[in-house]
């Protein structure tokens, strides 16, 4: 049974009751733990045992719903944020610090982009924005002796670009640096970036993990693939002692396959505390049972919306990985075969004009700051989620002011595409 289908992963991964437990993930809505002497707590806070004594830490519902998320992924380890957007950090600031420098894919969500380039920034690690289609020179240019980590998303939000992750993660490991992935549009139902050599994934759980639009949150997975050791020098906060928690070497006591997180836990979650609720891990665990099931119906409805968009006059271009005439296409095919997701940007003739005045105009999809769950949504990235870049930041990515992000439900297709087609004309 060690190599169960996706599916069963999906229901079954990560909490497996004992004789008269809980069928369903218990939620621990506690904010402490007792313990009958100190000697059993300070073992916990030497990393000596394993335990719960302060849910901003870690929470066992979280750790379950975590453990079933890395059984997804193929992973070692993982571990839950409060939000996708912390995942990203503590993915990159668990192995950066000041004077370091990533190199990243300039197609990537907006809200991350500006953490990496402003953000961060202020803290002193720099960053190199990459084309998605850049060469292998390309890649190799941008790398410096200080680079620490390359990112990129698996399906650009919301430009759809799909990253060639072999090509990335070659790039990454030819200077002894990791490839982080967020692979929040696919799932790991439709993508598994480890298998093609990605090291650490992210996730927002926010959006198709949960399904609902009920519950903010993130994830992090440690592919356990990556030699820490072997990079040493790059890497100290891995591989030279802890003071904060008596010297310990996380690479030395966890392992490959457990350093990464153990530090992020151990060190960032101690000192952030972007925890996910408990209640939320348990919402999200919801989600997670039916994923399998409700990512094809996305993939059918996006595919089905993008082809009729690219029939109409009204319509400059559409971007979905999914149409044969779309430039990713065969990248979609090789990293995608069951497809990527219910989400399709196009392009109105007229800007962002045409966009607002459209998204006016339908009924069924709602106008939100939000994507990738049951019902269908909509926004205008260029006034909205990316407002804050520049025209030039805006074409780097790939994002025309006239785009429109469309995020197909779980409704039924005929509805979908009523309604866009009343709205456009």
């Amino acid at each position: 049974m060690d190599q169960q289908k996706i599916g069963t992963r999906c229901v079954q991964a990560g909490y497996t009751p004992k004789n008269g437990e809980p069928r369903q993930i218990p939620i621990i809505q506690s904010t402490t733990f007792k313990y009958d002497t100190s000697e059993d707590m300070g073992k916990l806070f030497d990393l000596e045992a394993s335990g719960y004594f302060y849910t901003r830490l870690q929470n066992p519902t979280n750790d379950h719903v975590a453990a079933k998320i890395a059984a997804l992924e193929g992973g070692c380890a993982a571990m839950l944020t409060s939000s996708g957007q912390a995942a990203n950090f503590f993915a990159l600031f668990n192995i950066c610090e000041c004077g370091s420098h990533i190199v990243a894919s300039s197609s990537i969500y907006g809200g991350t982009f500006n953490l990496i380039a402003v953000t961060m920034a202020k803290m002193g690690i720099e960053v190199t924005f990459v084309s998605p289609d850049a060469s292998d020179e390309e890649l190799d240019a941008a790398f410096k002796d200080n680079t620490r980590a390359v990112f990129g998303e698996t399906i650009a939000n919301p430009a759809l670009t799909v990253l060639d992750i072999e090509r990335f993660a070659n790039a990454a490991h030819r200077h002894g640096v990791p490839l982080i992935v967020d692979n929040t549009f696919p799932t790991p139902v439709n993508c598994r970036p480890i298998e093609w050599g990605a090291d650490i994934v992210t996730h927002s759980t926010t959006k198709y993990m949960d399904g609902h639009g009920a519950a903010v949150g993130g994830a992090i997975v440690d592919s356990g693939k990556f030699d820490w050791m072997a990079h040493a020098d790059k890497y100290p906060g891995l591989t030279t002692p802890d003071d904060s928690y008596h010297g310990i070497v996380y690479a030395e006591k966890f392992g490959q396959e457990g350093a990464f997180i153990t530090k992020c836990t151990a060190q960032l979650m101690r000192d952030f505390g972007c925890i996910q609720s408990p209640q939320n891990a348990f919402l999200l665990n919801l989600g997670l049972e039916s994923l399998h099931v409700r990512m094809p119906k996305h993939v059918e409805n996006g595919l089905a919306v993008a082809k009729f968009l690219q029939e109409q006059p009204q319509v400059e271009k559409v971007s979905y990985p999914g149409l044969e005439s779309d430039k990713y296409y065969e990248l979609a095919k090789k990293y995608l075969p069951n497809g990527g997701c219910g989400v399709v940007s196009f392009e109105l003739k007229g800007g962002r004009a045409a966009a607002e005045s459209f998204m006016k105009k339908l009924k069924l999809a709602a106008i939100e700051t939000h994507v990738a769950d049951a019902r269908t949504c909509c926004l205008n990235p260029a006034t909205s989620t990316h407002r804050q870049l520049t025209d030039e930041q805006l074409d780097a990515a790939g994002i025309p002011a006239g785009l429109v992000r469309l995020s197909c439900g779980l409704e039924d297709k005929e509805d979908l595409i009523a309604d866009i087609k009343n709205a456009l004309n």
